[in-house]
């Protein structure tokens, strides 16, 4: 899958951080005014998240006193590595789930600033319009990390498909199969481009998204009740850091959230507060 975006990218993750200018619709706030923060930099997938920043650091980082510098990335394994090694101060592409699975695997101390959105996932399909015709054998790509694989078996044991053990993260974790389902295991970043191979596909908003899949060819979408909403997540070090606290409540104000649901329509649901 070609995932577009407005930075140019080498391999998985593009080294060159890019400045998002901090220039708000309003009128500029003065250094007499406004305490300057300092840089922060941001690594993220481009969409959602990489929007969300943009949206955050032209119109209301600058009233903050603080920059934004977004590094982009087009996996989910390269995000965490980079924050531990320094290359970034945060991301925010990961839920919670996926923060303590990558920290228990690597023994990292990576924290979450907090909850910022739901980018909601679904069962897309070029096949079939909807849950109910998904026949016996039926071919279904699932992610092959553990967190979103989990995420995804969970939604079809809800709708009675399959039955799991206590929290899913694997297929081994299947107990019932009454419909013989054909589950193909697929990295993340790509199972959007499996679509024509299966006959269903699990895929996260950050890869539907760029891949240009719709709500209408979904058959199944994650409830807004759902626990993978993405964290902003840092270091231990930076914790109680000034950036990090202001990002995180310039990314939950009321303007990031009326342009969340402005943007996507449900789709990217943001935290409630």
């Amino acid at each position: 899958m070609n995932i577009p975006t407005r930075f140019a990218a080498a391999g998985a993750v593009v080294a060159l951080a890019v400045a998002l200018t901090a220039c708000s619709t309003t009128a500029p706030a003065t250094s007499a005014t406004v305490k300057s923060l300092g840089t922060i930099n941001v690594g993220a997938l481009q969409t959602p998240a990489g929007d969300i920043l943009k949206y955050v650091s032209d119109n209301l980082a600058a009233d903050a006193g603080l920059t934004i510098t977004f590094t982009p990335f087009t996996d989910y394994n390269t995000p965490n590595t980079a924050l531990g090694d320094g290359s970034i101060d945060a991301n925010l592409f990961q839920n919670s789930t996926f923060l303590q699975t990558y920290n228990t695997a690597t023994k990292s101390t990576l924290v979450s600033a907090g909850e910022v959105y739901l980018p909601s996932a679904a069962f897309y399909s070029d096949k079939i319009s909807s849950l109910k015709k998904l026949g016996k054998g039926a071919k279904i790509a699932v992610p092959s990390d553990p967190t979103n694989e989990g995420r995804a078996l969970k939604i079809l044991a809800a709708k009675k498909l399959i039955t799991v053990g206590a929290n899913p993260t694997k297929l081994a974790d299947i107990t019932a199969n009454p419909s013989k389902f054909d589950f193909v295991e697929i990295d993340n970043a790509t199972l959007a481009r499996s679509l024509p191979d299966v006959d269903a596909a699990f895929v996260t908003i950050s890869f539907a998204l760029p891949a240009g899949l719709t709500a209408k060819q979904a058959i199944l979408i994650e409830g807004s009740d759902s626990p993978y909403y993405n964290v902003l997540a840092t270091s231990k070090k930076l914790e109680k850091d000034p950036r990090v606290l202001e990002l995180y409540k310039l990314l939950t104000s009321a303007a990031t959230q009326k342009y969340i649901e402005k943007t996507w329509g449900g789709l990217v649901v943001p935290v409630a507060k």
